[in-house]
């Protein structure tokens, strides 16, 4: 436990300076504590080291630590989603960080209103155009966003893009100035429903560099529960 306080500190730390660094207020920037390897006492201590934002990319592994833990966190799910388990996070994630297609929004939407909520979504957009990851193109943006627009259940909370992994962080920089550019591109469009105010990129080993070119979300996991797979080791 005392280890995740540390690094804990150690990751705000560099939050502020990043922030310093690009003239921004530290409090824009928000982090979601990646706990998919972790077991259920793993992801209450990280609870308790007053992290409030759990990411989770696996629903069969989420499903049972948000019933212990539900009511104490606000829940994201980051990981690609199928459209057959989309009933399991509608009603328990108030975030989801991977809308990629226009078929998964017409089932977030159809789950919400059944349930009678609104879920926070982030359009995935696949920057570096990697043929290993997922998400929409960008020329693709425009239009799919305005399709997801006209769902009443979905509130289109920004854009999400995954870096590639590189040895120097220094190398992804140009992706997340380019989502940047596409958020400002979508705020022109002056849509009542596209304000995207929100950008969710970089992780581990790139979140500083991240910070600086504008994310106002970061999704922290090995550099803050990397090694400390089960609870008890904490």
């Amino acid at each position: 436990m005392n280890e995740l306080i540390y690094r804990w500190d150690q990751i705000r730390s560099k939050i502020h300076q990043a922030c310093q660094r690009a003239n921004r207020d530290p409090k824009s920037v928000h982090v979601v504590a990646v706990t998919k390897y972790l077991d259920l006492e793993g992801t209450k201590q990280v609870l308790d080291a007053g992290l409030e934002h759990i990411g989770e990319s696996r629903v069969q592994d989420a499903v049972p630590k948000w019933k212990q833990l539900g009511e104490r966190g606000i829940w994201h799910f980051i990981g690609h989603l199928q459209r057959n388990k989309v009933k399991e996070v509608v009603g328990r994630f108030q975030y989801l960080h991977s809308l990629d297609r226009f078929s998964l929004a017409e089932e977030v939407n159809r789950r919400a209103n059944q349930k009678d909520t609104v879920i926070h979504c982030f359009l995935q957009v696949n920057v570096s155009g990697e043929e290993s990851k997922f998400g929409i193109s960008p020329d693709e943006l425009e239009d799919f966003s305005k399709e997801v627009a006209n769902l009443s259940h979905i509130e289109i909370a920004g854009l999400m893009t995954m870096a590639p992994k590189v040895e120097n962080p220094e190398e992804v920089r140009p992706v997340f100035r380019e989502l940047k550019r596409l958020q400002q591109q979508l705020q022109k469009l002056d849509h009542p429903r596209l304000g995207v105010p929100h950008l969710s990129m970089g992780m581990s080993q790139d979140f500083e560099i991240a910070i600086e070119e504008g994310a106002t979300w970061v999704r922290i996991g090995s550099v803050l529960v990397g090694g400390y797979q089960r609870g008890d080791q904490q």
